[in-house]
């Protein structure tokens, strides 16, 4: 079910990419390929070691009294929004974390060096920061003591809401101010794909933008013009470096800066 929801969503950013284009994107042949190769190269590594950790996490919790949510009275609707709203402030400290830490870094490059941002760019992640993300957000879901029900609703909002901030569609000028408030916006999350450092550390979120005003991260504006701001590693800019089996082998040997 998931899976299918996750699917459809790509098909719909995809459809709207085509006929509501942000700026040109004209090397799909290369990139996906390898965007999308990643992908079923994750959801097989996943399948074979920690699939379903997370729900068996949320599951471990409830039947063991684990957790904040599990101790703090409340009733299963309250429950399931905070244990959303606090596992996205979760990511949101890991996706910093990977920006700040040397060795965290080194496994997100392989997704900010895509040269171009659009709906696959949400599934170009290496394999070892996929497990240890799961790892890392199945011991969240431990400590937040969340409802089993959050972690797939989770799941889905977070798989949704990284292929619509990834992908290369225009939004009427009026609705992307308006959704900006509430949602990452694709316009936001492109900053944080720009070559600036000051602007790749910039728009953690990957759902709502409350974390990035809470903790000072937001930026609301580019420097440079979207249509136009070059995205990816400023280090990092031959395509024929970047292809499939160099990113699976760049944490252990990063390309040269």
């Amino acid at each position: 079910m998931r899976l299918a929801i996750a699917a459809g969503i790509f098909g719909l950013m995809v459809g709207l990419e085509a006929l509501l284009p942000k700026r040109p994107v004209p090397d799909r042949l290369r990139r996906w390929p390898i965007n999308l190769g990643l992908a079923a190269l994750n959801m097989a590594v996943l399948r074979v070691s920690v699939g379903g950790l997370a729900y068996s996490a949320a599951l471990y919790a409830q039947a063991a009294g684990l957790g904040l949510l599990q101790v703090v009275p409340l009733g299963q609707g309250w429950a399931v929004a905070a244990s959303v709203l606090l596992l996205d402030c979760a990511i949101y400290w890991q996706h910093v974390a990977s920006h700040r830490y040397p060795l965290l870094w080194r496994l997100h490059q392989v997704h900010h060096s895509d040269l171009l941002v659009d709906a696959t760019t949400a599934v170009r992640f290496h394999p070892l920061e996929i497990l240890l993300s799961m790892l890392y957000k199945s011991l969240c879901i431990i400590l937040i003591g969340a409802e089993p029900l959050a972690v797939v609703a989770f799941e889905v909002l977070l798989n949704g809401a990284a292929t619509f901030n990834h992908s290369n569609i225009q939004l009427p000028d009026g609705l992307e101010r308006r959704l900006r408030w509430w949602l990452i916006t694709p316009d936001l999350h492109r900053i944080h794909h720009s070559v600036l450092i000051a602007e790749t550390n910039s728009n953690y979120g990957f759902a709502i933008p409350l974390w990035d005003k809470l903790f000072k991260t937001y930026k609301s504006h580019s420097q440079q013009p979207q249509a136009t701001m070059p995205i990816g590693l400023a280090a990092h800019r031959n395509p024929k470096a970047l292809g499939f089996l160099r990113l699976l082998q760049w944490p252990i040997k990063p390309l040269p800066d």
